[in-house]
């Protein structure tokens, strides 16, 4: 049976992001306005796409847990999908693909997806044309791979699925504004996989850093610091106290990245 990837939900959203991505490394704001709406309509969380959309991440990202959690987790799973409509997910891709097709070009599609062989293995347990004999054989690959062990060789093959995208970005971003830290990895990572949740979990973690950034500032304006400095950290402050109150935009992303290395030199330079 040939895999039709065009009708693996996973899939499209592996290519999404990786054109996202690229548009952002490139500069192009129309485009990544293009993907970022397209993304925004087709997988903001309470869509079928979404719904669909974690149930496979829950076999493509669960790892070092008891092969009898691993069977239970599954079958729950594939229950789950199995109360999905079918009709209406086939509907919903259809209309996913002509947006991209329509707004993106049918470039997308040849975007190199490093896992795509396990997305089509997910896809095959889910799919009831599969024959049986292969479907099982998935599944315990699923299993295995979901109660392996950790040990140097597994944690050295589990790269995330953007690793080559998400490492260009960091690459030109370091070009232009030096080595990125640690929390500022953090930040870019959680913006550019914030499409599947509708930026839930973007929401919580700038929640957290950007309270963790006001506290370090605060100390900053407390110590005996010249007064432009004083004035220019008490500036930084407001936009921070400002930011909570509304959406995130994405002019919003250099500036924290920048709020990231203000505190890191405040902190660590006399």
């Amino acid at each position: 049976m040939r895999h039709n990837k065009k009708r693996n939900t996973a899939f499209i959203y592996e290519v999404l992001t990786k054109e996202l991505t690229k548009a952002i490394l490139d500069k192009n704001a129309i485009r990544k306005l293009s993907i970022m709406g397209i993304l925004k309509e087709h997988f903001t969380q309470g869509t079928l796409l979404a719904e669909e959309l974690n149930l496979y991440n829950v076999l493509l990202k669960t790892r070092y847990i008891q092969p009898k959690v691993a069977e239970r987790l599954l079958v729950e799973t594939k229950t789950a999908h199995g109360h999905l409509d079918e009709n209406a997910i086939f509907d919903a891709q259809s209309k996913l693909i002509a947006a991209i097709n329509k707004g993106l070009g049918q470039d997308v599609w040849s975007n190199f997806i490093p896992n795509f062989k396990t997305l089509a293995s997910v896809d095959s347990i889910f799919s009831s044309k599969t024959a049986v004999k292969k479907r099982v054989l998935f599944e315990q690959a699923a299993i295995d791979t979901m109660s392996t062990t950790p040990n140097s060789d597994t944690l050295e093959t589990m790269v995330p699925i953007d690793t080559l995208t998400y490492g260009s970005f960091i690459k030109k971003y370091n070009e232009k504004y030096g080595d990125l830290h640690q929390e500022q990895k953090e930040l870019l990572n959680r913006f550019i996989t914030s499409f599947a949740d509708d930026g839930f979990e973007l929401r919580l973690y700038l929640n957290e850093e950007l309270s963790r950034l006001k506290g370090l500032l605060s100390k900053t304006a407390e110590a005996d610091l010249k007064p432009l400095i004083s004035q220019k950290t008490a500036q930084v402050t407001d936009y921070l106290n400002e930011f909570k109150k509304r959406d995130f935009f994405d002019g919003d992303l250099k500036k924290i990245l920048k709020t990231q290395e203000l505190v890191r030199e405040l902190q660590y330079n006399d």
